[in-house]
């Protein structure tokens, strides 16, 4: 993570935008104090970042990747399921407008 100062970032954007565009993160201080940070683009637009920031904030995501927990994907249906079940129940959901 690199640091530059206002006058740095005055003098040589064009070069700390470069290292942005590389991955790299620019923080910049005002006096030695952090008052700004230069990201790369996620490539997300406003919305869809604005989603993903209130879904990390309700704790319901994280961001630390990695695979799926175990039970996840593979659980089974509920006991007294049937999958042609749940597929019905979506269809007649449809069906009616809900």
């Amino acid at each position: 993570m690199k640091r530059a100062s206002i006058t740095e970032v005055k003098n040589g954007l064009s070069a700390l935008l470069d290292q942005v565009k590389a991955g790299e993160t620019v923080i910049i201080t005002d006096r030695g104090i952090p008052v700004a940070r230069i990201v790369p683009d996620s490539g997300m637009d406003d919305e869809d970042d604005g989603r993903v920031a209130r879904l990390l904030r309700d704790g319901v995501a994280t961001t630390q990747g990695g695979p799926p927990p175990v039970g996840l994907i593979l659980s089974p249906f509920p006991p007294g399921s049937k999958p042609a079940g749940v597929l019905d129940a979506l269809l007649e959901e449809r069906e009616s407008g809900w």
